[in-house]
């Protein structure tokens, strides 16, 4: 079973960036699409960004042009690279899989802040 250790939030400014890592124990990432979510106190978790097994991405509206998702395959680590923050970017960020999804797996997230 991979686990996935989210890491890389904290507090920042609005306009500021920041890089969210996404850690896996094992060699997944050729075998699996990976997505980041958020979930917003409060509100339901929703999808940010996706990257499929041949490294093609896919970012949702309301952050294209400021989030971007990325890979590192030797290392097992994916990314989310976060410019532009505004405060509505406040939210647990959650790593995953197309199994961890499947099977309702959820890591503990990390938290981003962002202050006006």
């Amino acid at each position: 079973q991979v686990q996935l250790v989210e890491s890389g939030g904290g507090l920042v400014q609005a306009g500021g960036s920041l890089r969210l890592s996404c850690a896996a124990s094992g060699n997944i990432f050729s075998f699996t699409a990976m997505y980041w979510y958020r979930q917003a106190p409060g509100k339901q978790r929703e999808l940010v960004a996706a990257i499929t097994r041949g490294g093609n991405s896919n970012i949702v509206d309301s952050v294209k042009g400021r989030f971007t998702i990325s890979r590192d395959i030797t290392k097992n680590t994916m990314y989310l690279q976060m410019n532009s923050l505004k405060p509505e970017d406040t939210a647990v960020y959650y790593c995953n899989s197309d199994s961890g999804l499947l099977r309702g797996y959820w890591g503990q997230g990390t938290r981003v802040t962002v202050s006006s």
